[in-house]
């Protein structure tokens, strides 16, 4: 039989807020455990919560940026569950009212294409605690930290076919928080996290299978080997006779396999009932419109302009927008190149990449400044340098010998165009090489490559390569 995958994905964002969303403790990593819960986060009798309008913001930005319905009232609920770092027995969350809903996001697939995966809602809500297992022995540790902190979930549509297509799903919407500056999408800190919902049906069903879901996935590589263990294994399930049981399953990064944690809860075991502590929230326009006109310009629009300001091709774009950072630095060089777009965007994603990669850096913390590189751009379009010495000056600007008009000047790499000194250069190989003249006249036109590479050797790597190419063709044809 033939199976189909049907995957849903809940992304768990944490607001980029400074304090906590129903408190004013802080929301910053890092701190001693157990230094940042206040009272209101911990639930204790006598407090009551206040929302923080700036989490409230950041929910309508993603709304907008995904093309939902920002709804004018929502409600906060408890729902009600036990955990040990969850202090009050109960989370504020959204549940029948949520803030934003009915969404989209188009994804591209390997072959080029596009698939719209629906968002079904995003809504508000406060994360808990952290429980730590490592350096505890038979026993559990506590850190209240990260309870309160503002989160967004972000629920799909079962749209999802494969684990191709939620790990792209998911990098969208990476992507798309941190455009919006509302998440920094660090996912070894727990910022941006991920729920799957996996199930399978045969192929041609219209039926949903039952499904499972498992639990806070934080890696992209992660999530796929999850999904693919765990169509795996149900379908190994059914064919053996056996049926999938609705759980909740956790992913053993090490064995590369998800197991069971516990059975999946439903809705009406959570007991759901509206926070009596909080007010219904009402979204004005005069909110809407303030939110909209903070919006930056969006990958998929910064994607087609690129292609058209710049010349550049969908694949070329597409690596430049998939960070709001990568493609800010990018566009600086092109800018401070004289608009040369496609010069630019392979010293982006080649060199500096490169380096970047080897030193273990982020885009934002590259030595060589958009404005030095674009510099260096325009002494290869003027003909000061050639590509090849190019990169010589680019390791110096590296290692922070100035920008690319000291490194040229003090380590004498201005490119030879003087017409009479490269002939003269060629004269001297030509007659250092009678016998591959010879073989050249003769027919054989690879050994042009030949003399080039030795008029280059002669001049250093200075002279200029087209002049060369130009001069060479000439002395041997004639």
């Amino acid at each position: 039989m033939e199976w189909e995958t049907v995957i849903g994905l809940e992304i768990h964002a944490q607001l980029a807020t400074r304090s906590k969303i129903f408190s004013g403790a802080s929301t910053a990593y890092g701190a001693e455990p157990n230094t940042q819960a206040c009272a209101v986060d911990l639930g204790l009798p006598g407090v009551l919560p206040v929302l923080n309008k700036g989490a409230v913001k950041m929910a309508v930005k993603l709304g907008l940026a995904t093309g939902c319905t920002v709804a004018p009232r929502s409600v906060f609920a408890r729902k009600n569950y036990f955990y040990p770092d969850l202090p009050k027995g109960y989370q504020i969350s959204q549940y029948e009212l949520p803030i934003v809903h009915d969404g989209e996001l188009h994804i591209e697939l390997e072959d080029g294409t596009t698939k719209r995966i629906g968002v079904t809602r995003a809504h508000l809500e406060e994360d808990a605690g952290k429980s730590l297992h490592e350096g505890f022995e038979g026993v559990t540790g506590i850190d209240l930290n990260r309870a309160g902190t503002p989160l967004l979930e972000i629920v799909s549509e079962p749209d999802i076919r494969s684990s191709e297509e939620a790990v792209a799903y998911m990098k969208k919407l990476h992507s798309l928080v941190r455009y919006l500056g509302i998440c920094d999408g660090n996912m070894q800190e727990g910022s941006f996290r991920c729920d799957a919902n996996v199930s399978v049906r045969p192929r041609g069903s219209s039926a949903f299978g039952t499904r499972a879901e498992i639990k806070n996935v934080n890696s992209f590589r992660f999530v796929q080997q999850a999904i693919d263990h765990e169509v795996e294994r149900q379908i190994d399930l059914i064919e053996s006779g056996g049926e999938v049981v609705q759980e909740t399953r956790l992913f053993d990064a090490v064995k590369g396999e998800t197991r069971s944690m516990r059975t999946k809860e439903e809705a009406n075991d959570y007991r759901y009932f509206p926070d009596p502590d909080l007010l219904p929230l009402e979204v004005d326009d005069a909110l809407v419109d303030e939110a909209r006109s903070e919006l930056p310009e969006l990958p998929d629009a910064k994607k087609q302009r690129f292609m058209e300001q710049y010349g550049l091709t969908a694949y070329d774009a597409s690596v430049l927008t998939a960070s709001r950072e990568l493609a800010d630095y990018f566009e600086a060089v092109a800018d401070a190149a004289g608009g040369e777009g496609k010069l630019a965007a392979n010293w982006v994603m080649g060199e500096l990449s490169g380096a970047l990669n080897k030193a273990g850096l982020d885009i934002t913390e590259s030595p060589v400044s958009p404005a030095m590189l674009g510099g260096m751009l325009q002494r290869i379009t003027d003909e000061t340098i050639s590509g090849k010495i190019a990169k010589q000056v680019f390791e110096a600007m590296w290692n922070g010998e100035g920008d690319a008009d000291t490194v040229i000047e003090a380590h004498g790499l201005k490119q030879v165009t003087d017409t009479g000194a490269i002939e003269a250069m060629i004269d001297e190989v030509i007659a250092a090489n009678p016998d591959q003249v010879a073989q050249y006249k003769g027919g054989k036109d690879k050994l042009l490559g030949f003399f080039v590479g030795q008029v280059m050797k002669a001049s250093k790597g200075k002279a200029n390569p087209g002049q060369v190419n130009d001069l060479l063709k000439k002395k041997l044809d004639g």
